[in-house]
């Protein structure tokens, strides 16, 4: 039950931002540009390497028992491709340069590329080789809840969404400060059913962001936990809270119309 009400509750969220086009560095530009051409692109060789792959190489005798070395066939070609276009994308996910939105513009382009399992897949060979960085858990974590808008086992989707929150727990034992590992775990946790008694923790969370976020510089991102804190405030019946919460945010973000629609609304 918590894992699917994480489920739907944070696909609601990750979906909102699909309409966005702001595009990821150039160091990920073939993973985040045209996903639905992979055929010969993001995907697989261009016409070119493939036509080289396929011209067959003279064979080199290293000694008399030495086997000749044959040609590389397509399907290789375009597996080091793949796996290149992989491991750049998780570079930019894992990026403290990127922006918020290229790396929400880079998961929802991998997800229609059909290539989340190769960056799951990647993001956990890396957070095992690096236990002390806070990225990689961070990352893989909202990996996982990303997988759960891809499948429709409800036992899986819970298994996932425990083990992401798990990993924001990891990242934010690594980095206390790690943005995005609390604002996530926060916004999933939001929507566990009541009965697991989690309002409270998740209002401390965001508090904690909105402590963090004021002792640094201002970035788009930082809106979203004014409207999300002062939104829990609001579900638990502290209607004076949410309203001074979301005046807060508007004074340092004066056009944002998000905060801007619920003050208008709110009693």
């Amino acid at each position: 039950m918590a894992g699917v009400s994480v489920l739907l509750g944070f696909g609601f969220h990750m979906n909102r931002s699909k309409g966005r086009t702001a595009s990821p560095p150039g160091a990920v530009a073939e993973t985040t540009t045209e996903p639905a051409r992979n055929e010969t692109s993001a995907a697989g060789p261009t016409p070119e390497a493939v036509a080289a792959a396929e011209q067959p190489s003279p064979p080199v005798m290293v000694s008399n028992t030495a086997r000749p070395v044959g040609r590389t066939s397509a399907t290789q070609v375009n597996a080091a491709l793949d796996a290149s276009l992989v491991g750049r994308t998780v570079e930019l996910l894992v990026s403290r340069e990127a922006t918020s939105q290229q790396k929400q513009d880079a998961w929802n382009q991998i997800r229609e590329a059909g290539k989340l399992d190769s960056v799951i897949s990647e993001l956990e060979k890396r957070t095992t080789e690096n236990p002390q960085s806070a990225e990689y858990p961070a990352t893989l974590g909202q990996a996982y809840l990303q997988k759960c808008g891809t499948i429709k086992d409800v036992r899986e989707q819970g298994i996932l969404a425990i083990q992401a929150d798990k990993l924001f727990d990891t990242a934010l034992s690594l980095d206390a400060s790690n943005w995005e590992a609390r604002f996530t775990k926060a916004v999933a946790m939001s929507y566990w059913p009541p009965m697991l008694n989690k309002g409270e923790e998740v209002i401390e969370q965001f508090q904690t962001l909105i402590q963090q976020q004021e002792t640094r510089p201002a970035q788009p991102e930082f809106v979203d936990t004014y409207a999300w804190l002062g939104d829990q405030y609001h579900k638990a019946g502290r209607r004076v809270d949410a309203r001074a919460i979301w005046e807060r945010g508007l004074a340092l973000f004066p056009a944002n119309e998000k905060l801007q629609t619920r003050l208008a609304s709110a009693p």
